[in-house]
């Protein structure tokens, strides 16, 4: 079985690096630098949201699937500097090379990974080989859209089409999964400032696994399992998540089961 890592970001304001472009010291709190810059971009382009440099990976959850099973986890610690946490999702593919699976990975999470990694300066040759270091990730790597060592299953759903982009949490419910529990990406930046990391670790969790059991339906719906082995899947993620004492996931079996 070729080794496969859903993974998923979640993020917050780099205050330290909007200190920097603008100028503000330390007088200046985290909370007042976050507000002055979703102030100033809600007033250049509608929305609050910032641009993709400027947001700090704080979270990256992760499904990996292999021959010894599934797991799923979220990377490092809740404290763990950005670049740990870089390393580790870099360092993953070093060692695998996985296929990667993402919902929105192409317009979100790989970008934002990008200007990350080449801010810390963290190295990741297995990723950004296209063919130099390994002649067969000339036709098939993880940078070109087309190609499948990366499957951003928003993408290839929707036809390579924005407008037909769907929300997980919809696609998920639709098919019968639990989808988003508690929290949504909006919440994040108040939930962190609160100290509720481990929420935000626990949200990022639920949501891979939601992307896997989508992904698990997107293969069937392509003929690459069968019904026996897809109902082997579904039933191998429910009994991994069955052996959990982790309260989130209690909760999204009781909604799974309803």
């Amino acid at each position: 079985m070729t080794p496969t890592l859903v993974f998923d970001l979640e993020t917050i304001p780099d205050v330290e690096g909007l200190r920097r472009l603008h100028g503000w010291g330390e007088d200046v709190s985290d909370a007042e630098v976050a507000q002055r810059a979703f102030a100033a971009r809600k007033e250049l382009t509608g929305s609050d949201f910032l641009p993709l440099h400027l947001q700090r990976v704080a979270v990256v959850g992760c499904v990996f699937r292999d021959d010894q099973g599934f797991r799923v986890r979220c990377l490092g610690q809740a404290d763990d500097p950005e670049q740990t946490l870089l390393a580790g999702f870099f360092k993953t593919i070093e060692r695998y090379t996985p296929k990667l699976i993402s919902w929105n990975g192409n317009g979100f999470d790989l970008p934002v990974l990008h200007y990350r990694s080449l801010i810390h300066g963290v190295v990741a040759p297995r990723y950004w080989d296209t063919g130099e270091d390994d002649r067969d990730f000339r036709y098939n790597n993880y940078l070109s859209r087309y190609h499948t060592r990366h499957l951003d299953l928003m993408d290839v759903l929707a036809k390579y089409n924005g407008r037909g982009n769907a929300p997980l949490d919809d696609l998920s419910k639709l098919c019968g999964f639990p989808g988003k529990l508690g929290m949504d990406g909006s919440q994040v930046w108040e939930a962190w400032t609160q100290g509720r990391g481990n929420e935000v670790r626990a949200y990022c969790e639920t949501d891979v696994v939601n992307t896997w059991l989508v992904y698990c339906r997107f293969r069937l719906l392509r003929g690459e399992l069968d019904a026996s082995s897809y109902d082997a899947e579904i039933a191998l993620v429910r009994e991994t998540l069955e052996k959990s004492e982790e309260p989130h996931w209690k909760q999204y079996l009781e909604a799974w089961g309803r």
